[in-house]
């Protein structure tokens, strides 16, 4: 079953059931789903990877949202971000903690044979593809940083 056949089904429950926060959520899911599958040059059906970093994007434009409403005080619409973002992330695989991240990446700094900074970039390149939706791209970057440095 596709992502968006998913969001659908879920709206309908969240409607039914009255969870106005969850379906505020999924309906952001749906509208952005659509909106990646009609842009130029995409393919008629969006890959799960595709599916994947528009939920990731989501996900972080939550968080950004939700750390500028907390600096001004605005729990009301704090509340309503974290709240869509805890939906959006149901959709997403599960994370890795920060101890899986590490482990993985001293495997595979030893794997390309990394010894500074200076090889990052080969580094954050692989990680990036292979932990794709898996881990976020900040967190990565900084564990690399931690490593090499």
């Amino acid at each position: 079953m596709s992502l968006i056949t998913q969001i659908d089904q879920d709206i309908k429950l969240a409607m039914l059931a009255k969870q106005a926060d969850r379906l505020q959520g999924l309906r952001a899911i749906k509208s952005a789903l659509l909106l990646a599958k009609t842009e130029k040059g995409a393919a008629d059906e969006l890959t799960e990877d595709a599916e994947i970093k528009v939920l990731q994007k989501l996900v972080k434009q939550r968080k950004e949202s939700a750390d500028i409403y907390k600096e001004q005080n605005r729990e009301d619409l704090y509340q309503v971000e974290i709240a869509e973002m805890l939906v959006i992330e149901e959709y997403l695989p599960q994370q890795m903690s920060k101890f899986e991240i590490e482990g993985y990446l001293e495997e595979l700094i030893g794997r390309i044979g990394a010894t500074s900074v200076k090889d990052m970039g080969r580094v954050m390149g692989m990680a990036s593809k292979e932990l794709a939706g898996k881990a976020d791209g900040k967190t990565i970057s900084e564990v690399v940083k931690q490593l090499l440095g």
